[in-house]
């Protein structure tokens, strides 16, 4: 084996198990792209005064290679590596650290650009990596390189988080915050919102530095929506219980729906109960929220209640404060309370972050931090399902009622049936 040939790949597994691997695999493709731009705006920086008589830039953008695909840990991915011209003959040429033309396999997914995700590790750190995948010639991806990239990612976010807006109408949206230890005592709180549309694809709202997912910053942060043109608010949020998002909720969107989370519903009850009763709670709770009506849920409520409230208050007080929002589901289409019964949409997506950020915990910057958590979500994004039975969502845009998941149908309607 000669220098310039790097080791050989264990196969993959026939079937990831890590959502990190599929993220990457979905999205390495541009993430690689981003990064190979990075060390080409060095190189023309570098050589920015370099001048033809007439004054025009000598050393110019000239297309790129012809594709080739690289074997990776996570799968095949193609590539186009950028050409330069030196219109003054002086010989200057691109050649990429990170995609030098001999390469045609990298290491295993744990050495594949962890920097690629914004990590806010430092930059010998990222060089590190680099080095498992490229070897001595990752040395050539420079401090200034590593910077641009960063930058890249935090200035794509900002400009994102000011997008216009006004042409949008989310009917349903999903909010929760995610927690993420930045450095030593600098802990990050992210306010994310998923929405969807009127079509019913999903779609990242959101993401954003708030502080412990207090009122002032959802209020920030839903007020900023509405500045860049989003009038309406959705039909009907979910999230769990932090009072913050709902008080806030309340004064930016005040026609919106509240919805409670059963699942942080479920835990918090649980939290408060010894094990030994935990599996005959968990399955009380699930007769209210599969029950066919609001009204054979009131009555699971009321059984609950009946059997548990004696002897563990406290658990049963934070069941019945939420009553009404952990029911507000019943009014809109059935077909539909698969995913507004849960912040579901959020936390699977969520996992990934937490997951991530987890092995990030000392992230250089909170907003390194918070351009890894967008960028993690874009790609994630790309994978999200339409909502079924979305054709039913122009009816809860114009106010069509609903009452147990059906229709409900005024005179007219009756007399024409």
């Amino acid at each position: 084996m000669t220098d310039s040939t790097l080791r050989a790949l264990p196969q993959p597994e026939a079937k990831s198990t890590d959502p990190l691997t599929d993220l990457l695999r979905a999205g390495a493709r541009d993430l690689i792209a981003q990064a190979v731009e990075a060390e080409l705006q060095t190189l023309l920086e570098r050589h920015a005064q370099l001048k033809l008589p007439d004054g025009r830039q000598a050393l110019v953008r000239n297309g790129f290679l012809p594709e080739r695909t690289i074997q990776t840990g996570i799968g095949d991915v193609e590539i186009k590596v950028p050409k330069v011209r030196d219109r003054s003959g002086s010989g200057i040429c691109f050649n990429s650290s990170l995609l030098p033309p001999y390469l045609k396999r990298s290491s295993s997914i744990e050495e594949l650009l962890p920097w690629l995700y914004l990590r806010g590790i430092s930059t010998g750190d990222y060089q590190e990596a680099l080095g498992a995948l490229l070897g001595d010639k990752a040395k050539g991806l420079s401090a200034n390189t590593i910077s641009r990239l960063k930058q890249h990612w935090g200035d794509e976010h900002r400009e994102w988080s000011q997008r216009d807006l006004s042409q949008k109408r989310y009917v349903y949206f999903w909010a929760d915050g995610i927690y993420s230890n930045v450095r030593m005592g600098d802990r990050l709180c992210l306010l994310v919102i998923i929405g969807v549309t009127e079509h019913g694809h999903k779609e990242l709202v959101a993401v954003e530095d708030g502080l412990r997912e207090s009122e002032t910053s959802w209020t920030e942060l839903l007020m900023g929506l509405r500045a860049r043109g989003l009038g309406k608010g959705p039909k009907l949020a979910v999230g769990d219980g932090a009072l913050g998002f709902w008080r806030a909720l309340a004064k930016c969107y005040p026609d919106t729906v509240h919805q409670r989370c059963w699942v942080h519903k479920t835990a918090n009850v649980l939290a408060a109960l010894p094990k030994s009763v935990h599996l005959k709670v968990k399955d009380a709770l699930h007769e209210i929220w599969m029950a066919e009506t609001r009204d054979e849920a009131h009555m699971a409520f009321d059984r609950i209640l009946v059997r548990f409230e004696a002897k563990y208050p406290k658990a049963m007080e934070k069941l019945t404060k939420d009553r009404e929002e952990l029911l507000a589901f019943y009014d809109f289409p059935a077909e539909h309370w698969v995913h507004i019964r849960t912040t579901n949409p959020i936390e699977s997506t969520f996992s990934t972050v937490r997951l991530r950020s987890k092995r990030a915990r000392n992230c250089g910057s909170r907003e390194t931090t918070l351009a890894m958590v967008y960028k993690l979500l874009e790609v994630a994004q790309k994978k999200w399902k339409r909502l079924k039975g979305f054709a039913l969502l122009t009816l809860v845009v114009n106010n069509v009622k609903f009452k147990d998941g059906v229709q409900v149908l005024d005179e007219s309607d009756r007399n024409a049936a």
